[in-house]
C-alpha cells in the first residue's frame, strides 16, 4: 500500500510559476516511478510527466516540455512538479500517481491549479 498526498496547487497568474510536491508514504516510495497527470473540467485525465525510482529518466507530455520539470528526492519520499510560465489552459486538477505492477496503481486525492489570463 502507498499514500500519496499532492500539494502545492494554487490561483496564480499567467507566466507565473507554482511547484507541486507529491508525498508518498507506506511501501518503499523511492523504487516506484512516479507520475503526474491533470484533468481540466469536463476532459479526460491526461498524462503531464513522469520520473524513474533513480530519477535519471524523466518524460514530458509536448504541451509542458520547457516549461515544467519533474524531479524528487527519495530521502524525503518526494517528487516535484516545478511548474514555470504557467498558462491558462494548465489550470487543472494535477494528480500524482505511483507506478508498482507495470501501471499507475496508486493516486493522490489531488490539488487545484488555477491560472488566469
Amino acid at each position: 500500500q502507498v499514500q500519496l498526498v499532492e500539494s502545492g496547487g494554487g490561483l496564480v497568474q499567467a507566466g507565473g510559476s507554482l511547484r507541486l510536491s507529491c508525498a508518498g508514504s507506506g511501501r518503499t516510495f523511492s523504487r516506484y516511478g512516479v507520475g503526474w497527470f491533470r484533468q481540466a473540467p469536463g476532459k479526460d485525465r491526461d498524462f503531464v510527466a513522469a520520473i524513474s525510482w533513480s530519477g535519471d529518466n524523466r518524460y514530458y507530455a509536448d504541451s509542458v516540455k520547457g516549461r515544467f520539470t519533474i524531479s524528487r528526492d527519495n530521502a524525503k519520499n518526494t517528487v516535484y512538479l516545478q511548474m514555470n510560465n504557467l498558462k491558462p489552459e494548465d489550470t487543472a486538477v494535477y494528480y500524482c500517481a505511483c507506478a508498482i505492477s507495470g501501471g499507475y496503481d496508486y493516486w493522490g486525492q489531488g490539488t487545484q491549479v488555477t491560472v488566469s489570463s
